[in-house]
């Protein structure tokens, strides 16, 4: 028989996202629909380990949805790690009566609850919180579409400068292993070529598309280099372009700019439904599993899964992207 959920732990993990708040405002409120009480879980696996876990009430995550970043902290945990840190942990649950919790982060958080999970008798249930997109089972992670906005607005910006001074911009944005933020902005904001980890894009090809604009008289050019490409960063591309065909370039890395900002209305939307499902999903026996939106329609994916199997870049978008950027 499954145990009665009455009291819930929620917290936040890994890097932050827009839209992280958005997710915990609609746990606590739909966990009071329930008449289940929520705590709090500050700093991620790290407050559970040391026991940093207060009591959360509507009025708690009131004038919180709009807000960046996330108020529940997050922060590394080595003692997590290691199995007397769980055990830790495992007793300040128990010691707050929490029954089950909800994490929302990326593929490390959903690593630390599939472990803990398989030592302990306190279900999970994960929410995809990640500007990268590079979640499986999900076909969009909370905060993505706010950090692909806010580059596409700093690279609209940069786009009226190199425009007036017939300039080539490369501009750099975040993501060491999946190049969701780099293909998805790059064509928003009408980019000449896109590096992504995902695939091998030779600088001659760059150097090609270069050539064809200069004999156009197009007047800007620019590069959206995701930071863990092949050829190396934005630095490192505009360099070898400098010094081995002689164009000259400018820099502009977006970094943390990226993960800031109010969320958007998409992050809005998807952080709500996914923090009213996991509750509901607790109240109706589902226990550790990964939640997401595939096709509008809410899926449901075991943590192995989650965090084993690949999500793939839509091969269509990129063919669309080559063709647009002639």
């Amino acid at each position: 028989m499954t145990k009665e959920i009455k009291k819930i732990g929620v917290f936040t993990s890994g890097g932050d996202a827009p839209g992280m708040n958005a997710a915990v405002r609609a746990v606590v409120r739909t966990a009071k629909y329930y008449d289940i009480g929520v705590a709090a879980i500050y700093q991620g696996y790290k407050g559970m380990v040391e026991g940093n876990i207060q009591p959360l009430s509507t009025r708690s995550v009131a004038n919180i949805i709009q807000r960046g970043g996330t108020v529940l902290k997050t922060a590394r945990s080595e003692e997590f790690r290691n199995r007397d840190g769980r055990m830790q942990a495992y007793e300040n649950l128990k010691d707050q009566k929490i029954d089950a919790c909800i994490v929302i982060g990326g593929d490390g958080s959903y690593t630390g609850a599939n472990i803990f999970t398989s030592e302990y008798d306190i279900p999970f249930i994960g929410l995809p919180g990640t500007i990268d997109n590079d979640i499986y089972g999900t076909d969009l992670t909370i905060g993505f579409d706010t950090a692909v906005n806010t580059a596409m607005e700093a690279i609209d910006k940069i786009r009226d400068t190199g425009s007036s001074h017939d300039r080539l911009f490369f501009i750099e944005v975040m993501g060491r292993h999946a190049g969701y933020i780099a293909l998805h902005t790059g064509i928003g904001a009408g980019a000449s070529t896109i590096f992504i980890p995902e695939t091998v894009t030779p600088i001659e090809k760059l150097i090609e598309k270069l050539n064809r604009s200069s004999k156009s008289n197009k007047l800007f050019n620019m590069v959206v280099v995701a930071e863990g490409n092949e050829n190396g960063d934005a630095m490192t591309i505009a360099k070898k372009v400098k010094e081995h065909y002689g164009y000259e370039a400018r820099v502009t890395i977006l970094g943390h700019l990226q993960r800031g900002g109010s969320p958007t209305s998409v992050d809005r939307v998807l952080a709500t439904r996914l923090g009213y499902s996991a509750v509901k999903c607790l109240v109706e026996g589902d226990r550790n599993i990964a939640l997401g939106i595939i096709n509008d329609k809410l899926e449901k994916t075991s943590f192995a899964d989650a965090i084993s199997k690949k999500k793939n870049i839509n091969k269509d978008l990129l063919d669309m992207a080559n063709i647009l950027s002639l």
